[in-house]
């Protein structure tokens, strides 16, 4: 999986890339991710990457002309087209389901970071980036929707996870029917008077695959019944 993440903070997602599962999967090279400051294409002596919106209103809004600068700079360094992705509140909803997508991309990710009040309609409009939300609330920058969606996605890669059965079995994938997981537990057998289901240590597999596809059903019903059969 590669990925590039186009951000005025790079500092904030090098941080994480260089992290837990996500530096692991860099360093083994299952994920190549580079990072590119967007502050270098601005304009004039100061940089200046965004101004004031037309029509008047608070805040700022990101210009074009960097945004092109770095698009164009990044793709002519990989050699090939990306698949390009703006994070918005408006996009299109992240799900496990696309995060298995992006897994699978043979292009590079081009990932852009929106900031400010927002970006130029005309980047989206002659760069046709595909706007992604990774959910219904406003943040300040796009760093962590980009962040987010790459542990998603990365987790998935084939090694980046030691037992691959970690993530195809996952809340939301396609094992689990796209609902919850089933409850887990581990020792003691006991604790502070609550046990830990007996067929869980029954060693009986059979039995253990049904109860926990019968308890994750019960979950997804109690906790997000919007997952269920009858949601659809």
């Amino acid at each position: 999986m590669r990925a590039e993440v186009v951000t005025l903070f790079p500092d904030m997602v090098r941080v994480v890339l260089e992290t837990s599962i996500l530096g692991r999967a860099i360093a083994a090279g299952h994920l190549v991710c580079g990072i590119t400051d967007l502050r270098p294409y601005g304009l004039g002596a100061y940089r200046r990457v965004d101004d004031v919106p037309y029509g008047g209103g608070a805040g700022m809004v990101l210009r074009p002309e960097p945004v092109y600068a770095a698009v164009e700079a990044v793709e002519g360094r990989l050699g090939e087209p990306t698949r390009r992705i703006l994070t918005s509140p408006q996009g299109r909803p992240f799900t496990q389901a696309m995060a298995e997508e992006l897994a699978r991309e043979p292009r590079p990710l081009l990932i852009l970071c929106g900031h400010y009040e927002g970006v130029d309609a005309r980047v989206q409009e002659g760069l046709a980036f595909e706007e992604v939300s990774i959910g219904d609330y406003v943040l300040s920058g796009g760093e962590l929707a980009a962040l987010v969606m790459l542990d998603a996605a990365a987790r998935l890669v084939p090694g980046v996870l030691g037992d691959a059965r970690s993530a195809a079995e996952d809340t939301f994938s396609e094992a689990s029917g796209r609902g919850l997981k089933h409850p887990q537990y581990t020792r003691p057998p006991v604790f502070r008077g609550m046990a830990v289901p007996e067929v869980l240590r029954s060693g009986n597999h059979a039995a253990i695959a049904r109860w926990r596809a019968e308890a994750a059903q019960g979950a997804t019903r109690a906790k997000r019944p919007d997952l269920g059969p009858e949601a659809d």
